[in-house]
């Protein structure tokens, strides 16, 4: 079976677990964290992926870095996964458990980028889009600021992709000028 499948079986068991025992929120705040440090900390998700280090290793790793500040359930789920040494899909596991959470949470994200730092009133704006566009979900609205962009904005909702700039916009412009159809074919 693939990393991504079995990655998505562990977030979904997780995810119903977490439910059963009212503390969904705060298991989402540890996988937020949780891949918030291994984006972080290039070491620790080396050391993860790493086989040659032994399970018992990683699982005293993980302890030390999340052991006070994250709940028993994520923590026994961090020995579970260990012990299966599974660890090198950990990050995938907390990238699905998030992704799963917003879905059953009405959360969409997108992210927007631009060349300069958005207004309030654009942000509105965005998010009004992505809210007409997913059929009044919650929207997580991430700004990324891009000076190559230049002009214009680039919207990226799931797999979709709005692009606004003014370069795709003059990339239009120069291929409709190709096509003259005043010219003959020979």
């Amino acid at each position: 079976m693939s990393d991504e499948r079995v990655a998505s079986r562990y977030a979904k068991s997780l995810l119903e677990l977490s439910q059963e025992q009212g503390s969904l929120e705060k298991v989402y705040a540890d996988m937020l964290s949780f891949t918030k440090t291994l984006n972080g900390s290039r070491d620790l998700s080396l050391v993860l992926r790493n086989p040659i280090i032994k399970h018992d290793k990683k699982l005293a790793i993980l302890n030390s870095v999340f052991g006070g500040s994250m709940t028993e359930l994520t923590m026994a789920f961090f020995r579970i996964i260990t012990q299966k040494n599974r660890e090198a899909i950990l990050e995938s596991v907390a990238t699905e458990f998030v992704k799963q959470y917003n879905l059953i949470s009405g959360i969409q994200k997108a992210t927007v980028t631009t060349a300069v730092p958005l207004t309030p009133e654009l942000r509105a704006t965005f998010q009004q889009m992505v809210v007409e566009r997913t059929g009044g979900m919650k929207v997580e609205l991430q700004e990324v600021v891009n000076p190559a962009v230049v002009g214009g904005y680039v919207l990226r909702i799931g797999d979709q992709q709005i692009d606004n700039t003014v370069r795709t916009s003059v990339q239009k412009l120069k291929n409709k000028f190709k096509e003259n159809p005043y010219i003959t074919k020979l």
